[in-house]
């Protein structure tokens, strides 16, 4: 049978453009800004790609999805094949979809990202959307139950994709979450506009209906420790994540406006403080807003800031533009909304009124010297360049950091000097039968990147699993 669609023809389709919400108009509501590709550019992008007989694409996820099984699937029309063959790689497409840096990973190994790679993006999207509106169409398979218990520590994407990985395996699985709702930085950290919690909450419904247990409102290190989890569980895997906020360490950093990235997008997207007074949580809606930081949470805290009514919302930023850790999507949509870089400049001390409100922040000028070991420039001081930047919020966004709560309660468990828990490739501790992955193991990193961590764990568990039961 010959193909539907030659090479040649494939190379002369453009790349489809994603549907957006216009800048001025999203800038003013928490409505999703990426709006999906219709079915018809959906398709016609997916005949884009290659079918390459070496896909290095597949190679550049962290989860090791198929992508050219799926978008062949996808170009052929065969959406439920599609959504099966997504879902079996990916526990959480939808979200990835949405959230995950494709352009430097899979879209950058793309054989046609010399010109514009396969918006695989934009395509998983497209598939996960489809399967959760159709969810009657995909076979519901029930493994055959084992009879060992995991327990997950934490419901972010690590915990999520090593829950659905060991229930499809016919563990008994369940997770502790210590949030009174389920999808850890999912639901906390990132915003509405970006990933909308009604998508989150059905992804962790999909994963309850698979036979995840979910308990909300429990501490681990306090409502429970790792040694009386290990009890009650044949194995444990603890994705808590890196949820204490790092700090500036400047004078009047303790000032009423000051708030860490965590607490101000936790208020907002987790305790609705959008919506106060009907809301019971508080928060304040500064008219001119600094955000210090140049990463995906800093775009998220600024873009946030000028929907709560800011009449400047800005990005403080001690490199240039060229050097922002921040998607090129999350900057460009920031631009277009109007948000303010100030580049260059690093904050020195934050400045209030004899009430203690913030009125500003003291910065000083910076130029970019030699590489330093993140293989960017490093910033320096230009002196005698300090400047008053005036502002009434201070959001901070430098950074996350290990809280030591779950491990100060089980000493056996090994950890490096920030404080992260030591594990190796697979995931495992230096205690048997504990595993960990995502940010409490590597730092502040990607969703995709703790997902990836949480389904390489979820094998070892289970090859763990197996051998306990043979020794047994």
């Amino acid at each position: 049978m010959p193909p539907r669609i030659t090479p040649k023809e494939r190379m002369q389709i453009s790349r489809q453009v994603m549907p957006e919400q216009d800048a001025a108009a999203r800038a003013t509501n928490f409505l999703e800004v990426n709006l999906g590709l219709p079915e018809r550019l959906a398709l016609l992008e997916a005949d884009r790609c290659l079918q390459c007989k070496d896909p290095r694409c597949a190679k550049g996820c962290p989860v090791g999805v198929n992508i050219p099984k799926f978008l062949d699937l996808l170009s052929a029309g065969k959406l439920a094949e599609a959504a099966q063959s997504l879902l079996c790689d990916n526990a959480l497409p939808a979200v990835t979809g949405r959230v995950c840096p494709q352009e430097t990973q899979c879209e950058a190994e793309c054989v046609r990202a010399k010109g514009l790679p396969v918006g695989v993006g934009y395509l998983e999207r497209y598939v996960a959307d489809w399967a959760r509106e159709h969810r009657d169409q995909l076979p519901q398979v029930k493994p055959q139950p084992t009879g060992k218990k995991v327990a997950i520590v934490g419901s972010g994407p690590a915990g999520l994709t090593a829950a659905g990985e060991l229930a499809k395996l016919g563990h008994d699985v369940t997770i502790f979450e210590a949030l009174h709702k389920a999808g850890g930085v999912l639901i906390y950290g990132i915003p509405e506009f970006r990933l909308p919690k009604k998508i989150v909450a059905q992804e962790v419904e999909r994963l309850q209906e698979a036979g995840v247990k979910i308990e909300c409102n429990v501490i681990i290190g306090r409502t429970y420790t790792i040694p009386e989890l290990q009890k009650q569980f044949d194995a444990i895997f603890i994705a808590n994540g890196a949820g204490l906020p790092v700090f500036m360490n400047v004078p009047g950093e303790n000032f009423k406006g000051v708030y860490s990235a965590n607490e101000y997008l936790t208020r907002i997207n987790l305790m609705a403080a959008y919506d106060f007074p009907r809301s019971d949580t508080p928060v304040l809606n500064g008219q001119r807003v600094a955000v210090v930081g140049g990463g995906n949470v800093a775009m998220d805290a600024v873009r946030t800031a000028k929907r709560l009514g800011a009449k400047e919302a800005m990005i403080v930023y001690r490199r240039t533009h060229d050097e922002l850790p921040a998607r090129g999507e999350e900057v460009h949509h920031a631009e277009q909304e109007g948000i303010k870089f100030e580049f260059l400049t690093a904050p020195i001390e934050v400045i209030g009124n004899d009430k203690r409100w913030v009125t500003g922040m003291k910065c000083q000028k910076m130029k970019l010297g030699e590489p330093d070991s993140s293989g960017r420039r490093r910033p320096e001081v230009i002196p005698g360049s300090e400047f008053v930047l005036d502002c009434d919020v201070v959001v901070v966004s430098i950074g996350t950091k290990a809280n030591p709560l779950l491990t100060a309660t089980c000493p056996d468990l090994k950890l490096n000097k920030w404080g992260n828990i030591v594990a190796d490739e697979n995931g495992a501790t230096s205690i048997p039968g504990v595993f960990a992955g995502g940010d409490i193991v590597r730092g502040a990193a990607t969703v995709i990147l703790a997902m990836g961590d949480g389904k390489k764990s979820a094998k070892a568990i289970d090859a763990y699993l197996k051998t306990v039961a043979v020794t047994a």
